[in-house]
């Protein structure tokens, strides 16, 4: 069996459901340090995470990822065990297949080449591994970044290894993420029988208006790399579940995908300036669960779009589409980043699976790339 098919077979047999981390971390590390990483375990509350370096010079690159998986859901309902790692006509079956220990495995295997045949390349190879990626993300990548950041240590580059391709491996590339916020918004009225209603206030009848310009507003115009903002109510609750009364409290969450032509901050106070306008008695508070990122053409994207043409064939789309991943905390410090990893079409869903074929031109790539910057 190809090397990198045997060890995201065994990474995948591991039930590492987040946040658990079911020892991948420590097989990732014992191959690491063999080829003279020096490993770093940080544990956060209930978080592993590995930080792994080798060299201490510019340019320093970045692997990064997550060793944990969404849970699978009933077993019965997968056509293969979810932690089986069965291969059956070139697809490599299980859950964290496609996201992300397919590419821990490339990242691992492609590292290990690329050192074996330059012991003295120039600059640094680190790793940063979390098992809470698909969690609450709170003790995870933010937290390692955060001890980084506290002792100078800078990332210059980082792939993070997330399942960026849609039709074809390597058709995308994400070079950059829209920035995430969430509003939870508290409308408050005068709770009322309905056949008395001068003796109430209904908040939902008097938040309408003020949600739909909210719905209605355009924020910006987005810019080349980035799509215009978009808001959009996810959850909205009043009443009290008996048709005869008249709710005192609105309940609504709301969210933003923002883009870099507008801050976090001028989206709050835009929202507020709505909310005040229609004079609503309200209360109101923030998470914001990431900021907007873009590495615009450069060593890295260039290496990588390289790398890719070069294993493929194929030309390389750069977008910034889909949720948010661990790069915004990493690209916060002012590191380039790019995502790169196999397709995503079984990402989260029953029966995940990869190509057994594409993970082995994952691996080419991701040597290619090292070979590219660091030689």
């Amino acid at each position: 069996m190809n090397e990198v098919i045997a060890l995201a077979q065994a990474l995948i047999q591991r039930e590492s459901v987040t946040p658990e981390d079911a020892g991948c971390q420590q097989m990732m590390n014992e191959r690491l340090e063999a080829i003279g990483f020096n490993i770093e375990s940080l544990f956060f509350t209930d978080t592993l995470n590995t930080w792994a370096r080798k060299g201490d010079q510019s340019p320093h690159f970045c692997f990064a990822g997550h060793t944990d998986v969404v849970p699978t859901g009933p077993a019965k309902n997968w056509q293969h065990p979810p932690f089986s790692g069965l291969i059956e006509n070139g697809l490599l079956h299980g859950r964290g297949a496609a996201d992300m220990k397919g590419s821990l495995a490339a990242m691992i295997v492609a590292t290990e080449r690329f050192v074996t045949k330059h012991p003295n390349h120039k600059g640094s190879i680190s790793f940063l591994i979390t098992s809470d990626e698909e969690g609450p993300f709170i003790n995870g990548t933010t937290r390692v970044i955060d001890t980084l950041e506290a002792r100078g240590e800078k990332i210059d580059m980082c792939l993070v290894g997330e399942p960026s391709s849609r039709d074809v491996l390597g058709d995308v590339v994400k070079n950059g993420r829209r920035g995430s916020l969430t509003g939870f918004l508290k409308v408050k009225g005068i709770q009322g029988h309905v056949a008395y209603p001068h003796l109430a206030q209904n908040p939902i009848h008097l938040a309408t208006e003020a949600l739909t310009e909210l719905s209605q507003t355009q924020w910006d115009n987005g810019n080349e790399f980035f799509p215009a903002t978009s808001f959009q109510i996810s959850n909205i609750n009043g009443g009290t579940g008996a048709g005869n009364v008249i709710p005192g409290e609105l309940d609504v969450q709301f969210n933003f995908r923002f883009s870099t032509e507008v801050t976090h901050q001028q989206l709050q106070q835009r929202v507020i300036d709505i909310l005040q306008k229609h004079k609503l008695n309200y209360e109101l508070s923030w998470i914001v669960n990431g900021l907007p990122f873009i590495t615009e053409h450069g060593l890295l994207v260039d290496a990588t779009v390289n790398a890719i043409k070069s294993v493929t064939g194929l030309p390389t789309n750069l977008e910034t589409t889909g949720g948010t991943s661990d790069g915004r905390f990493i690209a916060q410090t002012g590191a380039k980043v790019i995502e790169l990893g196999p397709r995503n079409a079984t990402i989260h869903k029953v029966d995940e699976c990869v190509s057994t074929d594409d993970l082995i031109k994952l691996t080419d790539i991701y040597e290619q790339i090292l070979e590219q910057l660091l030689t």
